[in-house]
């Protein structure tokens, strides 16, 4: 058993200050003020103790794919905190799909990833970011059930354009198998996005992002996804995909925001050409555009550097740990981490005054071993 102790402990809802996290295995045993017991104590110091950072939306880093290399680009988030992680899957043939979602469903039921993530190809052509617009279709429910039934319950979201042909259908179909339906890459009406939301949708991939700008005759789907409480709306906080005060502000009106990265291979690494998918990327200055453009290819951004962000720019330091922790995880039930709690996988990272990563703790063991 071991007890680890910091001047703050944040749970996933709540600061403790101070506060102890009891560990047995690769799980937790309880936290909460620090008390005499058995088990050795490890003292952190004037440190903040959350719970690993759990990233929904993650295409790959360390120079590799989720696709390709699901080990290399894990390894590179976890050494910046995100110990959970969904791998994220960008348009392709349905044939190319199913062969990757078959490679990546072990790791899942072994817990080294959290889950699969759909990012197309039923998304708008009007809004395909890094999309080969040549392989982006509607949804037909049969193509959607046969890469859901190829992933045996491990893909756990779908993005989707819900003004395609079947979206509607297709949405209850994801829903039924107890994956998430995310709106996101998308030209869909106000009227259209509330739909979805109806049918079933509760995601919303990197708001703002792929989808037309909030206007006073023509809300279109920006409005609807954010004042609609059942829905999770998912930011990218690299300061270029949106302005701070936008993230802040957002955050400040809806307490459902998940922080996501939409990293790509080239995180972590130095700028220069990468792929995403199929599609040349160059990036520069640690951004990453589709080569010869000027649209954004995913990120290079890393979880603790979004919640960084995000407190630079006014949002509560609670408020932005749980962006990264404990509201991801409820957003696709993902209920083995994001809180420390009893059961829960004991993965933690341990955070300075400037909200940098000092050490990780992942499945119970220190990446980085503290002293005592």
């Amino acid at each position: 058993m071991l007890r680890v102790r910091a001047a703050r402990v944040f749970t996933g809802t709540q600061m403790l200050t101070p506060g102890e996290l009891v560990l047995e295995g690769e799980a937790v045993v309880a936290v909460g003020a620090p008390e005499e017991g058995p088990g050795e104590v490890v003292d952190l110091g004037d440190v903040t103790l959350a719970p690993g950072y759990v990233d929904v939306h993650d295409h790959g880093g360390g120079g590799a794919a989720f696709a390709d290399d699901p080990a290399t680009a894990a390894a590179l988030h976890r050494s910046h905190g995100t110990t959970a992680v969904v791998a994220s899957l960008v348009t392709q043939s349905l044939d190319e799909l199913e062969a990757q979602i078959r490679r990546l469903a072990p790791l899942v039921d072994a817990g080294d990833l959290l889950g699969i993530h759909l990012e197309g190809p039923w998304l708008s052509p009007d809004y395909k970011g890094a999309h080969p617009v040549d392989k982006l279709r509607d949804p037909m429910r049969a193509d959607v059930e046969r890469l859901l039934d190829a992933g045996r319950g491990t893909v756990r979201m779908v993005t989707i354009a819900p003004e395609r042909a079947g979206a509607l259908e297709a949405i209850a179909a994801i829903v039924d198998r107890g994956a998430v339906a995310a709106i996101g890459h998308t030209a869909a009406t106000y009227e259209q996005t509330l739909a979805a939301i109806d049918a079933g949708a509760t995601g919303a991939t990197h708001l703002f992002n792929a989808m037309p700008g909030l206007k006073h005759r023509e809300p279109g789907p920006v409005l609807a996804l954010l004042e609609d409480m059942r829905v999770w709306p998912e930011l990218i906080a690299d300061g270029v995909h949106l302005r701070p005060e936008l993230v802040a502000w957002v955050m400040q009106v809806n307490d459902r925001v998940v922080l996501v990265t939409d990293a790509m291979a080239a995180t972590g690494c130095a700028d220069g050409a990468y792929v995403l998918g199929d599609l040349p990327v160059e990036v520069t200055d640690g951004v990453a555009h589709i080569a010869g453009t000027n649209t954004i290819a995913g990120s290079t951004l890393t979880l603790d550097r979004a919640v960084a962000h995000v407190i630079a720019a006014g949002v509560a330091p609670e408020v932005a740990l749980q962006a990264a922790t404990s509201r991801p995880a409820r957003y696709l039930g993902l209920a083995p981490v994001g809180t420390f709690a009893p059961g829960t996988r004991a993965d933690a990272v341990v955070l300075d005054a400037a909200w940098s990563v000092q050490r990780v703790l992942y499945r119970g063991s220190w990446l980085d071993a503290p002293s005592s």
